[in-house]
């Protein structure tokens, strides 16, 4: 049980630490996808819009993931609890990717 505590709060202060680490200065090292593309298509990327968003969502993943799965600890059982946390942890992950995409191209 104490592995489980132990692991949900490393995951979320991981999703926070990265959210507040990466910015405009270091993500040609640490953006994983940005850091691969081309020059010109690094120029064509709005990386401070996408900066945002994505600063956003790994903060709110790791602040809400965290916070479902100890509300559920205390309310349900270690077991459950764990299992929502997971999904909780993938089910947003579609969604980086969708409106990731949309800021491929500056406008």
């Amino acid at each position: 049980m104490f592995v489980l505590i132990l692991t949900v709060v490393g995951m979320g202060l991981l999703y926070v630490l990265v959210a507040k680490f990466i910015n405009e200065n270091n993500a040609k090292t640490w953006l994983s996808g940005y850091n691969t593309m081309s020059k010109a298509a690094q120029e064509k990327f709005d990386l401070k819009g996408y900066l945002i968003f994505f600063k956003s969502f790994f903060y709110k993943l790791g602040v809400y993931g965290t916070m479902i799965y100890f509300v559920l600890f205390f309310l349900t059982d270690d077991k459950f609890a764990i299992k929502v946390w997971i999904v909780s942890q993938l089910l947003p992950i579609p969604y980086l990717i969708y409106k990731g995409n949309k800021y491929k191209n500056k406008k």
